[in-house]
């Protein structure tokens, strides 16, 4: 029987030996990595009041804590309600801090944007020991503050129409507080559109007021402390981490890589073009080797067989 009607096959084994390496080299090279990014946050508030009520039979401080519509995202939330009372401070009565004809709060926040909205239409704010005049009335404030991922942050707010403070109307200044004083009741300062951003945070505030009035009236002394109307705060959601740029190990011209003198050679290598590759290339050339040895022995036992 002629030998070479076994080299074929022979031939064919080491060829497939050889694709299969070449198949493989890629899959072990190639590693591809998957960054990820944290969420961003946000919130938002209608009404923030903190206020110390004093009252006249009791010598002691009552601390009014309340707030409107307060949501925290990175879950979206949103609330709508339109008014806030608390107890125990006028004679055991209750007091409506706010009432509104709007009184929206809105948060969101995921991978790539966080964002907050409050807004407050035809509102009116009244503290303990003031049930007929208002501390404050608005016809609508807006605030907003948006943080998107590798972008700078915006944060904006806004009033429109009209603002009456204890039973005036005021006109408000962005380029400092206002200050207005009622004879026998107290003094309201107030700050309008206050505004803040870092490299990854906003903040916006419709108006920020601090309060010192002095009714001594329904068994009230003195209120103090601040409120907030209007308020909106982001996050930046963290920028993924690029992957790295992939660079050719080898020139296309001469199949060599050049290397400056001032480039340190990676991993031990040569500084001829040599690379980490160059191992799964040594690699796969010894299994070609050995394919084609594998294929001659058998060829060559066949043949005397």
């Amino acid at each position: 029987m002629n030998s070479n009607t076994f080299r074929t096959p022979g031939r064919r084994v080491a060829a497939s030996a050889a694709a299969a390496a070449l198949a493989i080299g890629p899959v072990v090279v190639a590693t591809p990595a998957h960054a990820t990014g944290a969420e961003g946050r946000a919130g938002a508030v209608v009404l923030r009041a903190g206020l110390d009520v004093s009252l006249l039979d009791k010598s002691v401080d009552v601390p009014l804590k309340a707030t409107l519509n307060e949501v925290h995202a990175p879950e979206s939330a949103e609330k709508t309600a339109l008014s806030v009372r608390v107890d125990g401070v006028d004679q055991d009565r209750p007091v409506q801090v706010l009432r509104a004809d709007v009184a929206t709060a809105k948060a969101s926040a995921d991978r790539q944007v966080a964002e907050a909205h409050s807004n407050l239409a035809h509102a009116t704010l009244h503290v303990p020991g003031l049930p007929l005049l208002s501390l404050i009335e608005v016809e609508k404030v807006t605030s907003t503050a948006i943080c998107e991922a590798g972008r700078e942050p915006v944060a904006t707010s806004n009033l429109l129409g009209k603002v009456t403070v204890l039973g005036k109307k005021v006109t408000l200044s962005t380029g400092g507080p206002t200050r207005v004083e009622a004879p026998g009741v107290g003094e309201v300062s107030l700050d309008l559109s206050r505004t803040q951003t870092t490299s990854r945070t906003a903040a916006a505030t419709a108006l920020a007021l601090k309060v010192s009035v002095n009714p001594l009236t329904l068994n009230v002394a003195e209120v103090t402390g601040t409120v907030t109307l209007a308020e909106a705060t982001c996050e930046s959601p963290a920028v993924p981490a690029k992957a790295a740029e992939e660079k050719p190990a080898t020139d296309p011209g001469d199949g060599v890589r050049a290397q400056s003198g001032e480039e340190p050679a990676k991993d031990n290598l040569a500084e001829t073009g040599g690379s980490s590759a160059t191992w799964y290339i040594a690699g796969g050339a010894a299994l070609l080797l050995a394919a084609g040895g594998t294929a001659m022995v058998l060829s060559h036992v066949r043949s005397r067989g």
